[in-house]
């Protein structure tokens, strides 16, 4: 069976999106460059980013696996749909962020995923009130993917949380974030990272 700490590389991914649909976004360094560096090289590295996003928990991601190797070109084909997935959410928030209207070709695959992943909802009672759940993950291949789709979802429906997308001004970062700061101030995907190569460009320019 797949050993789950062998991408260990895949838990020093930032989560800074705020939304776990951005963060799935942000799985590509460089998103907005033709040098872009995919980390979803594998069906193996999407179970383990999903269990850094706690998405899945252990036991489920072993499950998973282990169906993968069972039924390797399955698994193929999911890490492929999740791939587009990926992408039409990336595609349907750079362009609202950038007040624009998505593309219908995005909108369509979304709303193919939203098919699919409301078949594996079910409304839980919990005390003095009802939540949305998901059936069980490891059940399926896929089963990673409907709570990544209701986190878009989400975002689409609130027209306070949408009005919040945005992308890092880090040219060619692409990264998406959902500003919460209070004065909708955030410009960077990080300080540390985007944030801070623009302040030695601004000294730089400053100093020349």
């Amino acid at each position: 069976m797949a050993d789950l700490n062998k991408d260990k590389d895949v838990y020093t991914h930032d989560l800074i999106g705020e939304r776990l649909c951005l963060d799935f976004a942000n799985t590509v360094s460089w998103h907005d460059s033709k040098q872009s560096q995919e980390w979803l090289t594998s069906y193996e590295k999407l179970v383990n980013w999903c269990l850094h996003a706690d998405i899945l928990k252990k036991q489920q991601s072993l499950l998973l696996l282990k169906k993968a190797e069972e039924r390797p070109s399955e698994a193929k084909k999911v890490l492929q749909q999740a791939i587009e997935l990926r992408e039409s959410i990336f595609q349907i928030f750079s362009s609202i962020s950038n007040e624009k209207r998505p593309t219908s070709k995005d909108l369509s695959i979304l709303n193919s995923a939203l098919v699919n992943a409301y078949k594996m909802m079910r409304i839980v009672p919990e005390e003095n009130k009802f939540s949305l759940d998901f059936l069980n993950r490891e059940e399926t291949l896929d089963g990673m993917l409907p709570p990544i789709v209701q986190s878009t979802v989400n975002i689409l429906i609130s027209e306070k949380e949408l009005s919040r997308v945005k992308k890092c001004e880090g040219d060619p970062c692409g990264w998406l974030f959902l500003d919460t700061s209070r004065n909708r101030s955030r410009r960077w995907c990080s300080m540390a990272d985007c944030g801070n190569r623009a302040k030695a460009r601004r000294f730089y320019h400053n100093k020349k």
